[in-house]
């Protein structure tokens, strides 16, 4: 069985299923599509199955169209929502969602019932890739058992592997094939041939002893960023109570050529991955009997941002002779980042409705975010409204928390009443009385 997978793989005969056709999956139907590879996009939302039927992306920042040809049709890629389909792949990869519950415990529901899904079809020798980000132990403990299903056995009959996705939404410098690909098996044969297949799209795969180590490996990579950036967050509070500017600081620090990487602050963490994949290890490390102390301070610190971005924004106000009750505040940008049409966990939600809960009316401006739609925690039914002089004027305060790089700043500059800025979007000239850092 292995040596004819091998075989498939290495002339591109093997069948990809790629389940979950989001902001991983899509981008590596894409890369293994260009390879040569047949790939089969699964999904159970029936609208991104229709949109990629007709050639259109529903990601700004990843292009489809050059799986199409002229005639409008793809003879490499078939999206489809027939999971019967999965007993004709020969390799499956599983990128559904791990978000946090109510109680920010891991929620593994995708990735459990994609396993069972797949345990229906599954057929021997067939390889299953785990791409999702999770807990130590989920695929050679929970997601091996769902497929063994007490028929057929991991590294025996079928291959399991785990293989963090790293995607950094709209990198321009960094892509599927430039990034080092982490690869742990179940078995050295699961290693082999998960290997073997990301090796045809991917410049450079780095094996490791184990599944568990790959999922550790992920959380680490997150966690490092979380806890350095509650570190400046706290230090951006710090100097601002020192009359301090934490980003003129952040630039002499780096200007040392070793021993430091600099991070910055801003108004609370938000994506698919940095705010919630530390509290994966946190949850996982109570069956150990271990509190992990300094994820959980780093979650503490960055989830209190949007407070803090309030108190600036109260302060402003209150400089200028106003309050938070009945004050107009325009928000720019929901999105997590600039640049991304992508506003999950986003902290401009918080603020918004922190906002609201002073009293404040709050329009947003997103070019990339016409319309806001439902969340795990809010329902605000607003659309972008224009940016535009008069447009500006209306607001008391401007409130800047994603600074794509589409809007125009100096237009801002010169029409609001008063500016707070979370992201250093504005250079604040001497003391300014109506813009301020945050």
């Amino acid at each position: 069985m292995k040596t004819q997978l091998i075989n498939k793989i290495e002339k591109r005969q093997a069948q990809i299923g790629v389940i979950g056709l989001g902001y991983v999956g899509l981008p590596l139907v894409v890369e293994f599509c260009k390879t040569g590879f047949k790939v089969y996009g699964f999904d159970i939302d029936p609208k991104k199955i229709d949109l990629l039927k007709k050639g259109t992306s529903y990601i700004k920042h990843i292009d489809i169209t050059q799986l199409f040809h002229k005639d409008g049709n793809s003879g490499s890629f078939l999206p489809t929502s027939n999971f019967s389909l999965l007993n004709k792949m020969d390799c499956i990869i599983i990128c559904v969602p791990t978000p946090l519950n109510q109680n920010r415990e891991p929620d593994m529901q995708y990735v459990f019932q994609t396993a069972e899904e797949i345990s229906k079809y599954i057929r021997k020798g067939q390889l299953i890739i785990l791409e999702s980000t999770t807990y130590p132990g989920t695929t050679d403990e929970d997601v091996r058992k769902i497929l063994e299903n007490g028929r057929l056995v991991a590294g025996k009959d079928f291959y399991l592997a785990f293989s963090p996705e790293r995607e950094d939404p709209n990198n321009h410098d960094y892509s599927v094939r430039n990034v080092p690909k982490l690869i742990g098996g179940y078995s050295r044969n699961c290693s082999d041939l998960a290997k073997l297949l990301f090796d045809s799209i991917v410049d450079n795969t780095v094996l490791v002893s184990s599944t568990r180590v790959a999922e550790a490996a992920k959380l680490l990579e997150n966690i490092y960023r979380a806890v350095n950036i509650a570190m400046v967050n706290e230090l951006k509070i710090l100097f601002d109570r020192m009359g301090i500017d934490i980003w003129e600081v952040i630039e002499a620090a780096k200007t040392k050529p070793f021993g430091f990487q600099a991070f910055y602050p801003g108004p609370g963490l938000g994506g698919h991955c940095i705010p919630i994949d530390p509290f994966y290890l946190t949850w996982k490390a109570k069956e150990y009997n271990f509190v992990t102390k300094f994820i959980e301070l780093a979650g503490e610190i960055n989830n209190s941002m949007p407070n803090y971005v309030i108190e600036k924004v109260s302060r402003a106000l209150n400089v200028n002779k106003k309050c938070m009750n009945g004050s107009s505040v325009l928000v720019i940008g929901v999105a997590y980042k600039p640049d991304v049409d992508d506003d999950r966990e986003s902290p401009a939600y918080a603020i918004m409705d922190l906002l609201m809960r002073e009293g404040a009316r709050v329009d947003y401006h997103d070019p990339l975010i016409p319309k806001l739609k439902r969340s795990r925690k809010y329902d605000f039914r607003l659309s972008s409204v224009d940016l535009t002089a008069q447009d500006i004027k209306k607001y008391d305060v401007v409130l800047i928390v994603t600074n794509h790089s589409s809007i125009d700043y100096k237009l801002i500059r010169n029409n609001a009443k008063i500016i707070v800025d979370t992201r250093n979007a504005i250079e604040r000239k001497g003391n300014e009385t109506r813009i301020f850092k945050a």
